[in-house]
């Protein structure tokens, strides 16, 4: 009878202990786990993990492995967070390894947390330079490569084409599919607007309301097809940039449902009341202002976009640790080759340091370029690495979005010519090149997906159009077109982005014309293509022009002379440029550029490939740029 007490008692404990452990199993569920997974060698052997589920922050993680040393475990107001700090060891091995969750000793959850080899090829060890031209592509707007992901079951916005705003079904698919087309017009580079997951309820399409900062959006495809356009377009020799937001987040975001902590957004205390919402007031002016007020200061960087894109504090060590290891995660999951920074100068400057000298501590030679929006290069100069600012501030951002010189390049070929418009204007902006600490590693360009097309800036003047073209291919920097540009796609008659980021003739089955095949292109569009076209590939091997030094006269009449220089040239390495403003034909003799023309016997077209004695006279079309190789004395 004891025997079967004591037997009946056993059994009573175990199944209690049972139902414990299954309660505490069934209780605790990781929702996420960020970063997804790390890799070996990274220069940073510190490690913070960010994991996510109901009451997580009642369980204490421990791993078994003497090549991850778990150093703190941070808990916050929100115990449904914990942040994990890890050491990696250099003895790190790519693998599995199994984090597990105690309660009281009793272990009641386990995940397994994948570590991987380096890619010893990392496309950042090269990155893009002046070399390269940019391709900017809308990918809702650029080529529904896969139908069968326009609409997406649990988000929110479906395909509706019709809609200026609406999803309209490109995809990463249809990019992959245009490869060939982007190599053989004879861009180096894509950069893509941001192609993470945006599940909000209206204009998702342009990806700049992230709602989940580990997943491409399902719309546009998933995380391992972008990873394959990244490979399958370096097979091409082209370089795949992400575009990253570091100031906001989309306002369904999973973090709004459950935020971290109190201070993990800024202005966080007005959520739920409109009437309480705190927008940026755009006067980036205010941090550099002399006389500026902390509380002007503090709006522009803290203040919101818009109700929809919530601020982020990345004064919150773990916002800003998110932040950084999330850039990380990305360049060396997709072998990225270089990053662009949407509303840069909005985050808060000290977390931006932090974070351009994280990521070039990593990467070198990673070149990332950062959008400040404003035409005073001043303001703009102030981001850029190796830059003595006036406050001390320090930047470690290789590369900054010349919106100085689009405008100039705008206005110069517009504005009527005097002593101080025109061509003066351009001629002026580069002047002021001395305020950049590396003028030749900003990124050029003539519009994007935030202004009106060039096309239509330019008042649809295809004469104007191909000068504008001419010089940013030829003048300093590293150009960027954006899609449709090639063929001068416009926004007449209206600014809305919608209209502005159209769908790309072709890109679509059953579309009235093709791009990539030409069909149904009108003959200007045609023309503009090949133009294009023959000036990119021609600007692929121009070593002048990726490496040379610019040199220009002022602009007299209406005329604007420059060239791009190579210290001990040998023959056709110089190049020299002509622009014509003006209704009639410039008679010249091409020595009278001593500077730009040197020993030279013969000037080459580019575009015609028509040559020319130096010390003869020459005729230069009306309202035109010519493009001449100098063909050096050899010695």
């Amino acid at each position: 009878m004891r025997n079967i007490n004591t037997f009946l008692t056993f059994l009573v404990c175990f199944c209690l202990f049972s139902a414990s452990a299954n309660s505490h199993a069934q209780q605790f569920n990781i929702d996420h786990l960020e970063p997804l997974s790390w890799w070996t060698g990274m220069q940073s052997k510190q490690l913070q993990l960010m994991v996510h589920g109901q009451e997580i922050a009642q369980l204490t993680p421990k791993i078994d492995n003497k090549a991850i040393t778990i150093t703190q475990v941070h808990q916050v107001e929100n115990s449904n967070y914990l942040f994990i700090d890890l050491t990696l060891a250099d003895s790190l091995q790519p693998g599995s390894y199994p984090i597990d969750f105690y309660k009281q000793n009793q272990k009641v959850l386990t995940v397994n947390y994948t570590i991987h080899a380096r890619n010893k090829l990392s496309q950042a060890t090269q990155s893009f330079s002046a070399k390269d031209v940019i391709y900017l592509v809308t990918p809702d707007r650029f080529a529904n490569g896969d139908t069968t992901n326009d609409t997406v079951k649990g988000l929110q916005q479906g395909l509706n084409r019709t809609a200026k705003g609406g999803r309209h079904g490109g995809d990463i698919q249809g990019i992959i599919n245009h490869l060939d087309y982007i190599a053989e017009m004879g861009f180096t580079q894509i950069w893509t607007n941001p192609m993470i997951e945006n599940d909000q309820a209206d204009h998702s399409y342009h990806g700049y309301s992230a709602t989940d900062f580990y997943q491409i959006d399902k719309r546009f495809g998933s995380n391992e097809l972008y990873k394959a356009l990244s490979q399958q377009a370096q097979q091409l020799g082209i370089g795949l940039i992400k575009d990253m937001v570091l100031n906001h987040i989309g306002s369904n975001h999973w973090w709004m449902q459950d935020l971290p902590t109190k201070d993990w957004l800024n202005f966080q205390n007005t959520l739920g009341n409109k009437d309480a919402f705190v927008g940026t007031h755009h006067k980036r002016e205010s941090l550099h202002d002399p006389h500026a007020v902390s509380q002007d200061k503090a709006q522009f960087s803290d203040g919101w976009f818009v109700p929809s894109m919530p601020d982020l504090n990345q004064r919150n060590q773990y916002v800003s640790t998110y932040l950084i290891q999330n850039t990380l995660w990305w360049i060396e999951y997709a072998n990225l080759s270089g990053i662009r920074v949407d509303t840069y100068s909005y985050s808060d400057r000290q977390f931006l340091t932090q974070w351009s000298r994280a990521i070039t501590e990593q990467y070198p030679n990673i070149n990332m370029v950062g959008e400040e929006w404003t035409t005073n290069p001043a303001l703009v100069s102030y981001w850029q690495r190796g830059k003595s600012n006036h406050d001390g501030y320090v930047s470690y951002l290789p590369s900054v979005m010349d919106f100085p010189l689009q405008q100039a390049l705008i206005d110069g070929l517009t504005k009527q010519e005097s002593w101080n418009t025109g061509l003066n204007q351009l001629y002026q902006v580069l002047a002021n090149d001395f305020l950049y600490a590396a003028p030749y590693n900003l990124v050029t360009f003539t519009d994007n997906h935030d202004m009106s097309r060039v096309f239509t800036q330019l008042n649809e003047d295809v004469a104007l159009y191909k000068m504008a073209m001419s010089i940013l291919l030829t003048t300093r920097g590293i150009p960027q077109l954006f899609y449709g540009t090639e063929i001068g796609m416009t926004n007449r008659g209206t600014d809305d982005h919608g209209i502005i980021r159209s769908d790309f003739p072709g890109g679509w089955a059953n579309d009235s014309s093709n791009v990539f095949t030409q069909q149904k292109l009108s003959p200007q569009q045609k023309s503009l293509l090949t133009f294009n076209k023959k000036l990119l590939n021609w600007r692929k091997t121009a070593t002048a022009v990726h490496q040379g030094k610019l040199v220009h006269y002022a602009p007299q009449n209406g005329v604007y002379v420059y060239g791009r220089l190579l210290p001990n040239t040998s023959a056709g390495n110089h190049v020299l440029v002509i622009v014509n403003k003006n209704d009639k034909p410039l008679t010249i003799t091409p020595q009278q550029y001593p500077e730009l023309t040197g020993k030279g016997q013969t000037l080459i077209d580019v575009m015609t490939q028509k040559s020319y004695a130096i010390n003869k006279v020459l005729t230069v079309k009306k309202r035109s740029v010519t493009i001449f190789e100098v063909a050096q004395n050899e010695k």
